[in-house]
């Protein structure tokens, strides 16, 4: 760390805590989410001023976030989320979308439709076509 004053950069994020490799990735200090952790790993980022080691450092609002001279503050307006708030939250995002897939699949049910083609002989093969956006495939 230098003695010298830096520009801190305020990053804005949606959540908090947020692990310190994501935010790495999100404040575009590091290519990627391997980069980040093994810069964290071998002790090039500082989390108020001390040198951190923990990839999945759990960072809050107003922490600040050293790394190759560049210094960002973390600012977030949402409130704290427990770990069991967080996996709640995702759990009732994961069953609105199985519940709007199952939605889907019911509309899709409804608009079959019976319809009859005629070969060249005198049988009629009658099928069940969905009215949806798939189309039928003849050979």
């Amino acid at each position: 760390m230098e003695d010298t004053l830096q520009e801190i950069t305020p990053i804005d994020v949606s959540y908090q805590p947020i692990e310190l490799c994501k935010l790495l990735k999100i404040a575009n200090m590091v290519g990627g989410g391997g980069e980040a952790k093994i810069v964290i790993s071998e002790g090039y980022v500082y989390v108020n001023g001390e040198v951190e080691f923990q990839k999945r450092k759990k960072i809050f609002h107003q922490d600040i976030v050293e790394f190759n001279g560049e210094v960002i503050s973390v600012q977030c307006s949402a409130p704290v989320q427990d770990a069991k708030a967080q996996k709640a939250a995702k759990a009732k995002k994961l069953s609105q979308s199985v519940n709007n897939n199952q939605q889907n699949d019911k509309s899709m049910k409804k608009t079959k439709k019976k319809q009859s083609v005629e070969t060249g002989s005198d049988e009629v093969i009658e099928t069940t076509v969905a009215s949806g956006k798939r189309k039928r495939i003849s050979f």
